[in-house]
């Protein structure tokens, strides 16, 4: 059996492009995700879960593995949005933002880890931020995403032993319908398309990337 490549956060704009990106380079793909018609609507086998529930990604992966494919790729995008500063940061937002941007990507990697060393090696890509890294940015999401990628280069380095390989990718702007709400027309000109951060997500997790854990690969495009 082919190797399948998990992707959490499969129904959002990035998460459809990462399964796209996968499915059209003949990967099996399992997309897990909140259950709704976004999911439903992904050409890949598709798993309905609480990411931020880590008894529940565990079943999810038990799920994963009836399926008869070993895993060899975890791409976790799962992930959200909040803006505000200081004064406007309460316990809802803290909370959340954290187990969606940051919990989300421990429990996923802790359920795939061991079945990725059991099927010889792999990868795991994960998704952060530029804001996370420098420049301005809205206090908890920034904050939240600078802990996945330290978690990244973290478990690079304890997970290196079992031949798998960690890596992020860090958008800045990226073309969303959600974001064409809100960006200008130059906002758009230097925003990102999914399909394009994509093609860098499959290239981290591939062979020919083979050399590469513990990077933060921006992927700002004009950003």
């Amino acid at each position: 059996m082919s190797h399948a490549v998990v992707v959490t956060g499969a129904a959002g704009a990035l998460g459809r492009a990462v399964v796209q990106e996968f499915r059209s380079r003949g990967n099996p793909v399992v997309a897990l995700d909140r259950p709704g018609a976004a999911l439903d609507a992904l050409d890949a086998h598709r798993i309905g879960v609480d990411l931020t529930d880590r008894g529940a990604v565990a079943e999810a992966f038990a799920q994963v593995d009836e399926l008869g494919n070993t895993v060899g790729t975890l791409v976790a995008v799962a992930g959200g949005y909040a803006g505000g500063g200081l004064a406007e940061t309460d316990e809802d937002t803290l909370h959340g933002l954290f187990d969606t941007n940051y919990a989300s990507v421990v429990w996923a990697a802790q359920a795939a880890a061991p079945r990725i060393a059991d099927a010889g090696g792999g990868a795991i890509v994960t998704v952060g931020a530029k804001t996370g890294i420098t420049g301005p940015a809205q206090l908890v999401h920034g904050t939240s995403k600078a802990a996945v990628h330290r978690l990244t280069e973290l478990l690079a380095d304890e997970l290196r032993p079992q031949r798998i390989r960690v890596n992020a990718v860090l958008p800045s702007l990226i073309d969303t319908p959600a974001n064409r709400e809100w960006m200008n027309e130059a906002a758009v000109a230097r925003a990102v398309a999914p399909a394009a951060i994509a093609k860098v997500v499959a290239f981290l997790a591939g062979p020919d990337a083979a050399p590469v854990s513990g990077a933060l690969v921006p992927v700002y495009g004009d950003g």
